[in-house]
């Protein structure tokens, strides 16, 4: 009779277990067993926070998650507010340079300015967002790919839009007043463009300083008597601090004409802006290139066009002032 005999499956040479065995000790995979990819790191930071600032922030977060990059599974996400501190900017912009993440955003010309400096010996990728005029920044020439480690979007808007707006609400309107912080190269070159658009009607800017925003509420008080209108950009110190200016507005009976958006359901009478939420997606969408790849500095600076009219009714008579039915079937939104 023929025994069958079953043998026991060889087991592995002793040097290959004694490594499998020495990789597990270590935290290593063993072999054959495959390894994730490193989770991709962003990180973020702004000058100070508010609305228009914060919905930047979220839409390049919620464009990263479409497209399958999430915090805390593959996605490292930081985001650190300077709190309206130039100083904590900078060492906002040291500490990412530390941390070596795949791409910077910078929203705001002032820790867009901060980041740049802080990357120039150590080339990690930038992209910036919310700055008015990346040349006069010294950030990149507008339009242009820098060849550099970075690269971004313009929040610029033409002027003649704005005060097509303003003549529109207001047509017997002579005298605008401009809160805006000095330090704020955006605000500065806003100023500049402003000042000589209204001039080609007739009109013109009166001026006041708010270098804090502790100082928004003193600043706006002094137009009071010298304008007809007050124009709000997105200079950061006084978007921080616009409830202190909408008071003032209103118990002057001053209209308030923005930039943005988030300006009107705070107590503007109305906007002619951008939506910073879908202005952050393609902030996101820049980011997204970069993580899959591509080289900032050959991506060019890019702006939106994507404009839209909101108005706020109740602020609009607190104010003083009648919307025409013609802006108000214009409008995307209109708060009552």
């Amino acid at each position: 009779m023929t025994t069958n005999r079953f043998l026991p499956p060889a087991s592995p040479p002793r040097r290959l277990l004694a490594g499998a065995l020495l990789l597990a000790a270590c935290g290593l995979p063993a072999l054959g067993q495959a390894q994730a990819p490193a989770p991709k790191a962003v990180s973020v930071t702004a000058i100070v926070e508010h609305p228009a600032l914060d919905s930047i922030r979220d839409g390049v977060r919620d464009e990263l998650k479409a497209h399958g990059y999430e915090a805390g599974r593959n996605l490292k996400w930081d985001y650190q507010s300077a709190q309206g501190n130039a100083g904590t900017a900078a060492q906002i912009a040291r500490k990412f340079v530390g941390d070596r993440p795949d791409v910077i955003v910078a929203i705001t010309t002032p820790s867009a300015q901060a980041t740049v400096a802080a990357t120039r010996t150590a080339p990690i990728p930038v992209v910036y967002s919310g700055v008015t005029d990346p040349a006069a920044a010294q950030l990149a020439k507008n339009g242009e790919a820098t060849g550099t480690n970075v690269t971004g979007l313009s929040n610029l808007l033409r002027p003649a839009t704005q005060v097509g707006l303003i003549r529109q609400l207001l047509p017997d309107a002579r005298r605008v007043g401009m809160v805006y912080s000095p330090g704020e190269a955006n605000s500065v070159v806003v100023v500049r463009q402003m000042k000589e658009e209204l001039a080609k009607h007739g009109m013109a800017l009166v001026e006041a300083a708010a270098p804090r925003s502790v100082d928004v509420a003193g600043a706006a008080q002094s137009l009071v008597g010298k304008v007809d209108a007050i124009y709000t950009s997105t200079d950061n110190n006084v978007v921080s601090a616009y409830e202190a200016l909408v008071k003032v507005g209103n118990d002057a009976k001053i209209p308030l004409i923005a930039a943005d958006a988030d300006s009107v359901r705070r107590g503007a009478t109305a906007a002619l802006g951008l939506n910073y939420y879908d202005f952050g997606r393609q902030t996101g969408a820049i980011v997204l290139r970069i993580l899959r790849g591509e080289k900032p500095g050959a991506i060019r600076t890019e702006t939106s066009d994507r404009l839209e009219l909101v108005v706020n009714q109740a602020a609009a008579k607190r104010q003083g002032v009648a919307v025409p039915p013609a802006l108000l079937k214009a409008a995307r939104t209109v708060y009552q």
